[in-house]
């Protein structure tokens, strides 16, 4: 490649670039720049609402490549007119990979259809894209040999797509979001049909010419408009996602973030996905902290996993003997709303700005893994283990790293999905847990937004439970409560499960398969 670099920038006459080669490396650049965008877009956004990630980018790759193949051997059926076929493609190209977001987001809101029309967008596009190399590799025939041709044209395109696959997680995703970033390379590839088209217009047959030059028009107006009211779409799509009305919706470099309000109901979604309505959260948080805090020998030191709403960090705030919170999130814009939008401030009392709670931006697993610090008490208030990413903090080698930063007499909590609507999940943890050298102590409790929900408690050495009280102000767990919250009923008596590791995921197949039958 570095060889005949100078080949792309050099005519064989006077050593000047053609405005035909410029615009043709262009063209070639950002055909695969395109081509992996897409490919990334639609795999996230099966992501988003479907769940499973390895999955649906699994599904997409596979599709997609098929198509891709497809595409290059119908290309040999093309034989004349090959800038009017090239320009064509980029058209039809240009507003499919730009709309195919937005009507995978009107699928899912609104109709039951969404998996026919995922897989007949990404055989579309992928066929086009097919097409567009071989047509590529052809037309520069005329200025450069075989050899040359096609080394020039690859490395070309697998430039672009490294560009492509570099942009997407860290300038495109958390700045316009999936929506957007389809319709705005839907108009690139519009205007890389323009570019062509200016460029070829005299290899072009005049009616040809003029109904390339309507469409190429008609698709972009089209995909500037949809932009430009892109976030009042997203407003009416999200209505069919979300019950409520939206007050805050956000995409990060790590996730979709939503606040809604009803009445005095605000609730958050990640990813689509309920963290909390505050019609009944405290039940859940009381649940999570109170519960093992009961029985735990010193609370000095605490570590919570997640948890960056503050509602955790607002219970434990009510014993006196906490001396140090260490919260370890991910994503700094969940703090950074916990702490500044007034309805959170309220939820969670200001807990975060409290000045015995430190805060760390930091992906747990690794957090755990390097730290040198012990804690009495671990709280993995984490979301559900619904991809892969987060089906790692649900392992076994996750849980021998919790062990180690625990102290003797130490306690850890983890929330564990529901024993009811996702038993195989719900003991898998439990039993994966206890693999990592802990005796667990599973107990339950019904919060109305989600059902029975279910957390395992553990500690190094056994626990004693007798003689057990709530002595602090709650508005849910009491004495009662607590005595009961251990035990199961016949029907979610603990199975037995396989253990997840970082090798094998299972918690992932155990959890999908759980909800997908009540989902």
């Amino acid at each position: 490649m570095i060889v005949h670099a100078t080949n792309f920038f050099n005519t064989k006459k006077k050593g000047i670039v053609s405005k035909e080669i410029f615009v043709l490396i262009v063209s070639i650049f950002l055909a695969g720049l395109c081509s992996i965008i897409y490919e990334l877009l639609i795999s996230t956004a099966s992501s988003y609402f479907l769940g499973d990630s390895i999955k649906q980018f699994s599904i997409t790759i596979g599709l997609y490549m098929a198509a891709m193949g497809m595409g290059s051997y119908v290309s040999r059926k093309i034989k004349t007119d090959l800038f009017s076929w090239f320009i064509g493609i980029e058209i039809l190209l240009g507003c499919l990979g730009g709309i195919c977001i937005p009507v995978l987001y009107f699928c899912y809101s609104f109709t039951d259809i969404y998996y026919p029309v995922m897989v007949c967008l990404i055989l579309a596009i992928g066929l086009l894209i097919g097409l567009e190399i071989p047509l590529l590799t052809r037309i520069m025939e005329k200025y450069y040999p075989l050899k040359i041709n096609i080394s020039n044209v690859l490395s070309l395109d697998y430039l672009g797509a490294l560009l492509a696959t570099i942009a997407f997680p860290f300038i495109l995703l958390p700045v316009l979001g999936i929506f957007k970033s389809s319709l705005f390379f839907g108009i690139v590839n519009m205007g890389l049909g323009f570019l062509n088209l200016w460029c070829f217009q005299d290899k072009l047959e005049n009616n040809r010419k003029k109904l390339c030059f309507i469409s190429a028009a008609i698709v972009t107006l089209f995909l500037i408009l949809t932009f430009t009211f892109s976030g009042y779409l997203l407003e009416q799509f999200s209505k069919g996602l979300y019950q409520d009305r939206i007050i805050f919706s956000k995409q990060t470099k790590f996730q979709k973030i939503v606040l809604t309000k009803n009445k005095e109901d605000i609730r958050m979604f990640l990813d689509g996905n309920l963290q909390f309505s505050t019609i009944d959260e405290y039940r859940y948080h009381e649940s999570i902290i109170h519960i093992p805090f009961t029985f735990a020998k010193s609370l000095k030191n605490i570590l919570i996993l997640g948890g960056g709403d503050g509602l955790c960090v607002r219970e434990i705030l009510k014993y006196p003997d906490v001396e140090k919170i260490v919260i370890v999130d991910i994503d700094p814009e969940i703090i950074r709303i916990s702490k500044k939008n007034h309805h959170l401030k309220k939820i969670n009392k200001n807990s975060l700005n409290n000045r015995r709670v430190k805060i760390i931006n930091r992906d747990a697993f690794i957090f755990v893994k390097n730290q040198t610090s012990i804690y009495d008490i671990i709280i993995s208030d984490l979301p559900d283990p619904n991809n892969t990413a987060l089906a790692r903090m649900y392992s076994k080698e996750f849980y021998s790293l919790v062990s180690k930063i625990l102290s003797k007499d130490g306690v850890f909590i983890c929330q564990a999905t529901s024993p009811f609507f996702a038993k195989n999940a719900f003991w898998c943890i439990n039993n994966t847990i206890s693999s990592a050298n802990f005796i667990t102590y599973p107990y339950h409790v019904y919060i109305p937004s989600f059902g029975d929900w279910g957390f395992i408690m553990a500690a190094k050495s056994e626990i004693e439970k007798t003689f057990l009280r709530i002595d602090i102000n709650t508005k849910y767990i009491d004495n009662k409560i607590l005595s009961k919250a251990f035990v199961f009923p016949k029907d979610l008596n603990k199975k037995e499960t396989k253990l997840s590791t970082l090798d094998k995921p299972v918690i992932l197949d155990y959890y999908m398969q759980g909800w997908k039958y009540w989902n």
